[in-house]
């Protein structure tokens, strides 16, 4: 079967040991995670915990399957084929020179990004969008040296009326 990244939406109870309960499901799985996401919700109780994943049809399938069942797993949706707004925040830290910084800045601009510190030899750039987006700017910044990245993975939710919205099973 062909394998292709996946992205699952959770609705999980804001709870110590819910994360590593659902990482260790995909570990005994051998899944290995793209990546992970976890954040309040709009509901008080909840969390929602984005993950990306990298496995054919049928595995997707069980693991949402075995997920559904975990005691503070509220909801689980595939929603990799679904109309869906996704984004990823990212921050790098770029060696800079007194000669380099003006066309550090003008990539910078191109991309809508913000400079958010500056140094005596770098600047920290944070650029928020999909992930070509990210690694367009990745590739261009490569040049003047990458000193540090950090990236959050992606988060997503699905477009306008579509909700994941359930009531607890609890």
């Amino acid at each position: 079967m062909e394998t292709k990244e996946y992205t699952i939406s959770m609705l999980v109870e804001d709870k110590a040991g819910v994360l590593n309960r659902v990482a260790s499901l995909f570990r005994r799985r051998n899944f290995n995670i793209k990546s992970l996401a976890v954040g309040g919700s709009e509901q008080p109780s909840l969390s929602r915990m984005t993950v990306v994943v990298a496995a054919d049809p049928a595995q997707v399938e069980q693991v949402r399957k075995q997920l559904d069942k975990l005691i503070n797993v509220v909801k689980v949706s595939d929603i990799t084929d679904a109309d869906i707004v996704a984004r990823e925040l990212a921050l790098i830290k770029v060696a800079a020179t007194s000669s380099s910084r003006s066309g550090i800045i003008q990539i910078v601009d191109i991309f809508r990004a913000n400079i958010v510190d500056v140094a005596a030899d770098s600047v920290t750039v944070e650029v928020t969008g999909d992930e070509d987006k990210v690694n367009s700017l990745l590739e261009l910044l490569r040049g003047f040296g990458i000193k540090e990245v950090v990236r959050t993975g992606r988060v997503a939710l699905t477009r306008g009326g579509a909700s994941s919205k359930k009531n607890p099973k609890h």
